[in-house]
C-alpha cells in the first residue's frame, strides 16, 4: 500500500530538488572568473606578486605627486656629500643616512631614492606602451589568420617570420641613435619615450600573434561559431563577438609575461646610452653610469639593479599564477 503525497495549500509551484550542501545550505553556481580568482588565491607566490606589481604601479603613477609633496629633486647635487679627493660620497654604505635612506651617486650627489622612484614611471610606461602596441596587432593579425586561414593565414604567416628575422636588439640600437636629435615633431624624453614603445612594440607582434592564431584554429570550429555561421552572421562579427572574447585569458596572461621582458629591454638600451637619455633619470642608464664605481661603491650598482630584479620576478610571479589560474590544465 503506497504512502499517501501530502499536498500545501500554496500556490506557487515548488521545485523538484534543490541542491544542498553537507551543511544543508543551497549550492550556488560560481562564474568563470570567480573559480579564477578562488584558484589564484591559493597561489600564495602569484598573490604576493600581484601585490608587489600594484605597489610598484602606484608609486609609479604618484612618482611626481611624492617628489612634489616632499620637495624632492631627482637631478639636484649635494656636492656637499662628496668627498673631493675621491668623487665617492661620504659616509659608509654609499653615504646611506636618514635624508639619503638608500645614498647618493658618486661625483654629483644625488639622491639614489629619488632617482629610482623618478625611473620606475618610465621603464612602466615604455613597458605597459610597448605591450598595449604588441598586444594590438598580434591580437587582431593572430586572430584574422586564424580564422580565415588559407591564403589570409599564409601571408600573415610568412610576416611573422619576417619580424621573428630581424635582429631586435641591433636595430633597436640604430634606430635609437638615429633618432636621438629630433624626430616627428618631438625631442627630449617624449621623444625617446615614443621611440622606444615603438621599437619594442612594433617588433614584439609575432609572438602572441601565434598564440592568438593557434587558439582561433582551435576555436574556429567550436558549435558556437558554427551556430553564430547558421545565424548569419559574418566574418568581422564573429572574430570580434565571438572569438576574441574567449581569448582575453590567453592574451592578459602574455601581456604579464611581456612587460618584465620589455621592461629588461628598455633597461638594456638605455644601459647601452641609446635609451632614455640623461639627466632624465632610468634604471638601466644608473647601471650604466655605476659601472665605474662598482668595485668602490656597490651601492650604485646595487640599488638599481635590485629594482629591476624586484619588478621582473613580481611580474613573472604574477604571469604564472593568472596562467594557472585561467588555465589549470598548464600546470
Amino acid at each position: 500500500m503506497t504512502a499517501p503525497i501530502e499536498t500545501t495549500g500554496t500556490a506557487e509551484a515548488q521545485p523538484e530538488a534543490v541542491l544542498v550542501g553537507a551543511d544543508k545550505a543551497k549550492i550556488e553556481g560560481r562564474s568563470l572568473g570567480q573559480i579564477a580568482w578562488t584558484r589564484f588565491k591559493k597561489d600564495k607566490a602569484a598573490v604576493v606578486g600581484g601585490v608587489i606589481v600594484v605597489l610598484l604601479v602606484l608609486l609609479a603613477v604618484l612618482s611626481r605627486p611624492i617628489q612634489a609633496m616632499f620637495g624632492l629633486d631627482p637631478n639636484a647635487f649635494n656636492q656637499d656629500l662628496i668627498d673631493p679627493n675621491t668623487s665617492l660620497p661620504t659616509g659608509d654604505f654609499g653615504g646611506m643616512s636618514m635624508d639619503h635612506p638608500l645614498g647618493v651617486e658618486p661625483k654629483f650627489g644625488r639622491d639614489i631614492a629619488t632617482r629610482i622612484l623618478e625611473g620606475s614611471w618610465v621603464s612602466l610606461v615604455v613597458a605597459f606602451g610597448a605591450t598595449i602596441l604588441s598586444n594590438t596587432i598580434g591580437t587582431v593579425l593572430g586572430v584574422i589568420a586564424g580564422y580565415y586561414g588559407g591564403r589570409v593565414d599564409a601571408i600573415i604567416s610568412r610576416l611573422m617570420d619576417t619580424f621573428l628575422a630581424f635582429p631586435l636588439l641591433l636595430f633597436a640600437i640604430s634606430i635609437s641613435a638615429t633618432l636621438q636629435g629630433g624626430a616627428f615633431g618631438l625631442e627630449g624624453l617624449p621623444l625617446h619615450i615614443t621611440v622606444l614603445i615603438f621599437i619594442i612594440g612594433f617588433f614584439n607582434w609575432p609572438y602572441l600573434g601565434r598564440i592568438v592564431r593557434g587558439q582561433t584554429m582551435a576555436l574556429r570550429e567550436r558549435e558556437f561559431v558554427d551556430a553564430s555561421r547558421g545565424m548569419g552572421a559574418k566574418g568581422p562579427y564573429i572574430l570580434f563577438r565571438e572569438l576574441l572574447p574567449n581569448l582575453v585569458g590567453p592574451i592578459i596572461v602574455y601581456s604579464t609575461l611581456l612587460i618584465p621582458t620589455n621592461i629588461l629591454f628598455e633597461a638594456s638600451l638605455s644601459f647601452l646610452g641609446v635609451g632614455i637619455q640623461p639627466p632624465q633619470a632610468s634604471w638601466g642608464g644608473m647601471l650604466n653610469e655605476a659601472v665605474d664605481f662598482y668595485e668602490v661603491d656597490p651601492q650604485f650598482m646595487i640599488v638599481p639593479g635590485l629594482a629591476i630584479f624586484v619588478t621582473v620576478l613580481a611580474f613573472n610571479l604574477l604571469g604564472d599564477g593568472l596562467r594557472d589560474a585561467l588555465d589549470p590544465r598548464s600546470r
